[in-house]
């Protein structure tokens, strides 16, 4: 599968009423096996987290409902593109942004 690099994707970062360890691994796991999610992480015990995702496959309503158990709230959210995301993702980006 080739992507653009411009392609968009949404982030939403969330904050859960309902969630554990146990609740945030195995919905962590379910999200991770949809191509149309492209970065999740659920933590239990902070009880927040976010998902990135590709919001022209993957419909906002249909994530929510994915999650609805965890009683899940919006607390922020932002576009960005898969250059973006690859960009973010490598390991010197975390070395340098913190020196």
């Amino acid at each position: 599968m080739t992507v653009e690099l411009s392609k968009t994707l949404t982030r939403l970062d969330l904050k859960f009423g309902n969630i554990d360890w146990e609740k945030a691994t195995a919905k962590q796991y379910e999200l991770e096996k949809d191509e149309r999610v492209w970065r999740v992480f659920l933590n239990g015990y902070a009880k927040n987290g976010f998902v990135v995702f590709d919001e022209e496959a993957l419909p906002r309503e249909e994530l929510l409902k994915a999650l609805e158990e965890l009683e899940p709230e919006i607390k922020g959210e932002r576009k960005l593109t898969v250059g973006d995301l690859i960009e973010s993702s490598h390991s010197w980006n975390n070395i340098l942004g913190k020196a």
